[in-house]
């Protein structure tokens, strides 16, 4: 008996694929061909010089963290400005509003499609250590 049921499971998992293909029709209108994804052709913008968080005069070298992330999401104009700028990753107050400050005063190559320049979202990760 166990024999039987074993095969049987055996025998019905390897029919399920052959009858999924027979059923399937080559020469039907119906059926559509898939769309083949070659490229967006979006150029992603890229930033111009540094981004520079300065540390304010008069505070000790020890207030910067060792090693932390800010995550920032903003949007690139056509002109390469950053708008919508805001913390989806936060380190603490202090350095998020700094970190903000320095991506609102940066400016960007903008993202193109075709040559075109065109508004680009991005995510940004800005790493603050000593």
């Amino acid at each position: 008996m166990r024999h039987t049921l074993a095969s049987s499971i055996m025998l019905s998992s390897m029919l399920i694929p052959t009858v999924a293909h027979a059923n399937s029709s080559s020469d039907d209108a119906t059926v559509s061909t898939p769309t083949v994804r070659i490229s967006t052709g979006v150029i992603a913008p890229i930033l111009i010089g540094n981004l520079a968080v300065q540390l304010p005069s008069g505070l000790p070298q020890s207030f910067a963290p060792l090693d932390s992330q800010v995550g920032i999401s903003l949007t690139v104009d056509e002109s390469g400005q950053p708008q919508n700028v805001k913390v989806v990753k936060s380190s603490n107050p202090y350095w998020d509003a700094r970190v903000v400050a320095a991506v609102q005063k940066s400016h960007f190559k903008p993202g193109k499609v075709d040559n075109t320049p065109i508004p680009v979202d991005m995510n940004l990760t800005v790493n603050i250590a000593r």
